[in-house]
């Protein structure tokens, strides 16, 4: 039987054709595997496997999941436990949201023991005139919701109040019961109306195992009254996703420093107290800090200052995916959250990305950290770290935990469990 060359031919052509196709399958497979692992052409696989090494390494760092869920260890007190009363109690929320929080917290408690109705307050800031209606930054519907049944809350000042017949009256921060019925009680009743001012005796916010009937109203008061109204809300929701999608090499994660250069070059912060223990830390030194616990080069970093100072350039040298306000806001919030004439709007913004981030370092000791480690610890992210003057190359990031943590002797953890 005869063979036709021409069949040959073919059939070897038709062979080729195959093997090209196959390794032309084969090369666009690894040149994908390429495009996500860089490296040479050459032993592709052994150069994934290696980048893939490298970008675990990458993205490895003192990094934790967000601790327990809390729940409010409190119950909703009932108006039907409290005479109501005819009279008024007016306030103002001041110097910033570290410090309103803790003004309503003490408000709601006067008005609730006085039997009184809470009139809403305004929000002044700490430069004159910088004064705020409360819904222009925070929800009033769920502020008056919240308390319903607990306290009354008037949303305007009625029209028969005057100076005459109000008394200012001031109170501590974490007021008590018995503070309310030596120093309080006898001016509202002989008064009929008070304007109350807290004072900050200390900002220390340590839980305290004494337990009194107003307990529950501070709880709510504290952690369950406050929430930004819808626009500043979507600010601060769009900064922290810019900041996350900053962050994809460390899985979305960022670190958020207090660090406010006017703070740091007062008096108080140019060294330690009696123990030893500094107050406050500039830029390089939280930059040695984070580096020496493990955070890498790329790790996104968030500041609380407002405007870029050539002392911060230390922290940009080391991580250099280093970003402030201006940086993030979206570009058509940024006149009216950044450029106004108050800084209100600002501290705002700083102390809920604060509460939002992954990792929080106070570079400054204040009430600031003490109230958003207690916003994170209603929210499970625990993850807050106390820098300090590391003598080694490296250090555990858990030995830095700050201990209203590690102790649990936050305020939070009378009220959240």
């Amino acid at each position: 039987m005869g063979v036709d060359l021409r069949q040959v031919v073919a059939g070897i052509l038709t062979l080729a054709m195959f093997v090209m196709l196959g390794n032309m399958i084969k090369r666009d497979h690894f040149d994908s595997v390429e495009e996500k692992f860089p490296g040479s052409g050459r032993d592709t696989l052994e150069n994934a496997k290696i980048s893939k090494e490298s970008l675990s390494k990458k993205n490895s760092g003192p990094w934790k999941d967000d601790g327990q869920e809390l729940k409010p260890c409190w119950s909703k007190p009932s108006a039907d436990d409290v005479e109501q009363t005819e009279g008024y109690v007016l306030f103002s929320l001041t110097n910033g949201p570290e410090y309103h929080v803790s003004q309503i917290a003490d408000a709601v408690v006067v008005a609730r023991y006085l039997g009184a109705t809470l009139v809403l307050p305004d929000i002044r800031g700490t430069k004159p005139g910088d004064e705020r209606n409360f819904e222009e930054i925070y929800d009033v519907e769920k502020f008056i919701s919240s308390l319903d049944g607990v306290v009354r809350v008037a949303k305007e000042r009625p029209g028969k109040l005057s100076t005459r017949n109000i008394a200012a009256v001031k109170v501590p921060n974490r007021v008590t019961e018995d503070y309310i019925v030596e120093h309080v009680e006898p001016i509202y009743r002989s008064k009929g109306n008070i304007r109350l001012a807290t004072y900050f005796p200390s900002v220390n916010m340590k839980r305290i195992e004494r337990k009194s009937s107003s307990d529950s109203v501070a709880c709510l008061a504290m952690f369950g009254t406050l929430e930004l109204q819808p626009e500043i809300n979507e600010v601060v929701d769009s900064m922290v996703e810019r900041l996350r999608t900053l962050s994809r090499k460390s899985n979305g994660q960022f670190v958020a420093v207090d660090l406010r250069v006017e703070i740091l070059e007062q008096n108080g912060c140019q060294g330690g107290d009696e123990s030893g223990t500094k107050s406050c830390y500039n830029a390089q030194e939280v930059a040695l800090f984070l580096r020496k616990v493990g955070f890498g080069k790329g790790t996104t970093i968030y500041l609380t200052e407002s405007k870029w100072d050539s002392s911060l350039d230390a922290l940009k040298d080391i991580f250099p995916k280093t970003y402030i306000k201006d940086g993030i806001i979206p570009a058509d919030k940024k006149s009216k959250f950044l450029d106004s004439e108050g800084s209100e709007f600002e501290k705002i913004i700083d102390y809920y990305v604060c509460s939002q981030s992954d990792v929080f370092v106070p570079a400054i000791s204040g009430l600031f950290y003490a109230n958003v480690a207690g916003k994170r610890i209603a929210s499970s992210k625990t993850q807050i770290l106390v820098p300090t003057d590391i003598s080694d190359s490296s250090a555990s990031a858990s030995n830095f935990i700050t201990h209203y943590v590690s102790k649990k002797n936050h305020l939070a953890y009378s009220c959240l469990c």
